[in-house]
């Protein structure tokens, strides 16, 4: 548990702003692009599976999720995008809490990033995860909640992301379902993500893996050299379309 040597400029503008700030990680994970992702601690299935699919699409593209280490919402988030995320915590960070994420919590210490305000031996109270809240929402460029009843923290976070000038997304819901979302977009307050990938793509574009079976045969090779390389792979390739055998050579179609 470390204190941080410099202001960040995420919470510079905060009227309530950490005097300090602690962390155990990599720091390097601040100077990314970042999403905060909150929601309840009870998520539906259709919650769990829409948020594992929307931190896996964000970490691809090199986005950095931020959370607050609760159970839920905030634990899968984190799980989706390790050890490409961030853990605002609402304790000193020589406490682990929940118990329940001791093992993700643990591994995020070492491969990610864990803040803190708290200096050591202090506890989670109701009114630190409160002003935890207002630290998970400064650190992103925006604000996804993916499932929230009408009184709720991840509704205070929301109103956190409209004083703070931040966008607000919300996973659509069946009516019944999460009516805190569904009341913001009444309100018109947050837009809706109908498409994950395409959420995604709107802070980078997913670059296609390179294939090194193309790429062994881009420059021209002869089709004994293909095979000896990669057997029958170069003819699933030719009936792909991918490439072209043409006087015993491979040529990229």
């Amino acid at each position: 548990m470390q204190k941080i040597d410099f202001k960040l400029t995420e919470f510079s503008t905060l009227k309530d702003s950490p005097k300090e700030v602690y962390f155990k990680g990599d720091l390097s994970l601040l100077k990314k692009t970042k999403v905060s992702i909150v929601g309840t601690r009870h998520p539906i299935s259709y919650t769990k599976q829409s948020c594992l699919k929307l931190g896996t699409a964000l970490k691809k593209r090199g986005v950095c999720i931020v959370s607050g280490g609760a159970m839920g919402v905030d634990a899968l988030a984190h799980k989706s995008a390790f050890p490409n995320t961030i853990g605002v915590m609402a304790n000193s960070l020589d406490i682990v809490y929940p118990k329940v994420n001791y093992s993700l919590i643990k591994s995020m210490e070492k491969e990610s990033l864990l803040l803190s305000e708290y200096e050591k031996n202090t506890p989670a109270t109701r009114y630190s995860f409160v002003l935890r809240n207002r630290l998970v929402v400064a650190l992103g460029d925006v604000l996804v909640v993916c499932e929230a009843d009408i009184n709720s923290g991840s509704m205070r976070s929301a109103e956190l992301a409209l004083k703070y000038g931040k966008k607000i997304y919300v996973l659509p819901h069946r009516i019944g379902d999460s009516k805190g979302t569904n009341q913001l977009l009444e309100d018109g307050l947050a837009t809706p993500i109908y498409d994950i990938e395409s959420f995604a793509n709107s802070f980078a574009t997913l670059e296609e893996e390179s294939d090194e079976i193309l790429e062994f045969c881009k420059n021209g090779t002869t089709l004994q050299d293909a095979i000896e390389k990669y057997g029958d792979k170069i003819y699933e390739y030719e009936l792909s379309g991918k490439i072209e055998i043409k006087d015993m050579r491979v040529i990229i179609s």
